[in-house]
């Protein structure tokens, strides 16, 4: 029994594009996105590499050193992350002695944090920037090549159909 060419489907592959100028820009867009994940791994590896702590970690440290006695609300506020994920960080911290957490004399339920040397011995040694490079490199963009961006990558993330969830985690723990 002969089996038509029509009925057999192809396997997981590239799909085909009938216009060969989309492919290609799509090519030096993927090209584009490589570039700027691989210079945010290459941070991340450094500041691994020189302080011995993970990216999140460090940028934790840097706003508790510069907001003494903020809360774990603030700190999830400050490095746009969900509380729970700011409640691991700095229970991480604190076992390794780089903050100190403070029971608040008011609330006796808040914790205010604080820099320990430890933690002061860290940034010191870490490279910045402590909020990473894409933060910085975003900052940097004139307000309406951000709003473009933006736009533009609002269409790619729903073309993606991705978890809007995954915007709290931090590109250091990806």
């Amino acid at each position: 029994m002969a089996v038509r060419k029509s009925a057999v489907k192809a396997g997981p592959g590239p799909r085909r594009t009938e216009n060969p100028a989309k492919a290609d820009g799509a090519v030096r867009v993927l090209r584009q996105f490589r570039l700027v994940f691989n210079a945010v791994k290459t941070h991340f590896q450094q500041v691994e590499k020189r302080a011995g702590l993970g990216g999140a970690q460090v940028w934790a440290l840097s706003v508790v050193r510069d907001h003494p006695g903020l809360g774990v609300n603030d700190l999830a506020r400050a490095l746009d992350v969900r509380q729970p994920t700011a409640s691991n960080l700095v229970k991480a911290l604190a076992e390794q002695d780089f903050i100190e957490v403070r029971k608040s004399e008011r609330d006796g339920r808040a914790v205010m944090l604080h820099l320990r040397p430890g933690g002061a011995r860290v940034l010191r040694r870490a490279p910045g920037p402590f909020t990473g490079v894409l933060p910085e490199a975003l900052a940097a963009l004139d307000p309406e090549t951000l709003e473009r961006l933006e736009q533009d990558l609002a269409v790619l993330i729903q073309v993606l159909g991705a978890d809007e969830r995954g915007a709290s985690i931090p590109l250091s723990q990806m």
